[in-house]
């Protein structure tokens, strides 16, 4: 297959941080949606569905960009604000950081754990000489990884500060994984992604990497579709089969 070097999204693949993302955004666009669409009559406001709404709308997305889409889906207009804007409803950079301030409390309390097919995955990688590299939107990466003790397991990372600092844009456009294969000192012509989001699967396909590979280790048939619908090569549900599909055979 002749692929040389894979790049792993973090939050879901590595790890097992992708439903705290999802109870942190719930928490705060639940807070919010009163502020934003008083009830009438009675009527029940439609919560932030944690699930579907999460998988096409925030998940793999910067805090903002997720917080954009889904104001754009609930038709919903915030005045952006300003990177100092304190959390809260007001702005869309007050809702990042009421996320921002939700997620940093639920880690603080629950701490971080890596799905365990991770290290001898990246351990067999590494045997046979393939470069690999971690990236995510969040800020949180790095101290995330360095926590589980798997960033030495890596030859390059590109996180949300790494995207601020070089004003990157977010997936679905495939920026932080093109700097990631930059760092590695490989083409995307030669490279493999390995991403659990729509946005992810959809950002390596338009990076023109070698291999997209999207991970349901949910096993969920209907985000399996949806993962070959956005630009996955294949769809495995854990990444034990990784390293055989890097070489050409079969998961």
């Amino acid at each position: 297959m002749n692929v040389r070097a894979v790049v792993f999204d973090t939050d879901g693949v590595l790890l097992a941080t992708a439903d705290r993302h999802a109870a942190a955004w719930k928490e705060t666009f639940d807070g919010c949606l009163p502020e934003w669409q008083p009830s009438r009559a009675g009527a029940r406001l439609r919560p932030f569905d944690a699930v579907r709404e999460y998988r096409d709308l925030v998940d793999g997305r910067s805090r903002l960009d997720g917080v954009r889409a889904f104001l754009a889906a609930r038709a919903i207009g915030l005045p952006p604000g300003t990177p100092e804007d304190p959390p809260g409803c007001a702005t869309v950079h007050a809702v990042a950081a009421r996320k921002e301030e939700v997620f940093s409390s639920m880690l603080r309390t629950d701490g971080v754990r890596t799905f365990e097919d991770v290290r001898p995955a990246l351990r067999e990688l590494r045997q046979r000489a393939i470069r690999c590299a971690a990236v995510s939107a969040s800020r949180h990466a790095r101290s995330l990884l360095e926590s589980a003790d798997l960033v030495g397991c890596f030859d390059a990372l590109v996180d949300g500060q790494d995207a601020a600092a070089l004003a990157l844009p977010g997936k679905p456009d495939p920026a932080l994984f093109l700097e990631a294969a930059d760092r590695l000192g490989v083409a995307p012509a030669h490279t493999a992604v390995v991403e659990d989001a729509l946005a992810g699967v959809e950002a390596g396909r338009r990076g023109g990497f070698r291999l997209v590979v999207g991970l349901n280790r949910e096993a969920d048939r209907r985000m399996t579709e949806a993962l070959g619908t956005h630009g996955a090569d294949l769809v495995l549900p854990d990444l034990g089969g990784l390293p055989a599909v890097i070489e050409g055979g079969r998961p």
